[in-house]
Formats: C-alpha cells, structure tokens, sequence
C-alpha cells in the first residue's frame, strides 16, 4: 500500500506546486481597446473585466493583490492570458484599482457564468 501511496502523494504535490506557480495577474489595456475580445464584446479597458483561460463568459470574480490586501470584482468576457505563470489578465481599470503590475493575486470565483456575453 506505501508503494502505491508514494506516486499519489508525488502526483498531487507536483499538481499543488503548478498551480500556485499561476498566481500571477497582468493586466492589459490600450493596445486591445476597442477591439472584440473571445467572448464578441468590445474590449473597454476602462470596465472591470478580465480575460481567464477557462472559466465560462460572465463569470464574476474577485481578485486580491495579495501584497495590499485590495480586491476588485470583474467580468470574464476574454481569453487568457497567455504567458506562463499568469491566472487572469484584468483591464487596466481594475489594475489601477489594486495597484497591480504583475503580482501575486488570489482569485475567487463569486458566481459561474454561462457561457454567453451580455453587454453590461
């Protein structure tokens, strides 16, 4: 039983240590502006929205600089990011909100969306 409870223990810690190496939040802004993200929408960096890639369009989530304690809720109407070690990428608004330039976040999921956009 030891020896089928090793590779268990090895596979869940590797699994552990991958995803809190994607902590990380970037944001983006007035290269993207204007422009239709994956969900349809317009992209409008002066919204709270957020690209994530997999929860459903029209999730909402909390997102929490862990270095000032400050959160701000956004949409997902995007696709991303792309770069390793990134959870979500948020719009600049919410950016400038927790003062965050590529930090450590937690990001909490406050309601599953259904996967269709809807202009806020």
């Amino acid at each position: 039983m030891t020896k089928l409870f090793t590779p268990i223990a090895i596979l869940l810690a590797l699994t552990l240590s991958t995803a809190s190496n994607a902590s990380k939040a970037s944001w983006y802004g007035p290269g993207f502006h204007g422009k239709r993200t994956a969900s349809g929408a317009i992209y409008n960096m002066h919204a709270l929205t957020a690209a994530h890639k997999t929860l459903p369009f029209g999730s909402k989530v909390r997102v929490t600089n862990l270095r000032n304690n400050k959160s701000v809720h956004v949409t997902i109407n995007d696709r991303g990011p792309f770069k390793p070690g990134r959870i979500i990428d948020i719009s600049k608004k919410a950016n400038q909100l927790i003062k965050c330039n590529l930090c450590k976040v937690d990001v909490k999921v406050l309601s599953r969306g259904d996967g269709k956009y809807r202009k806020e």
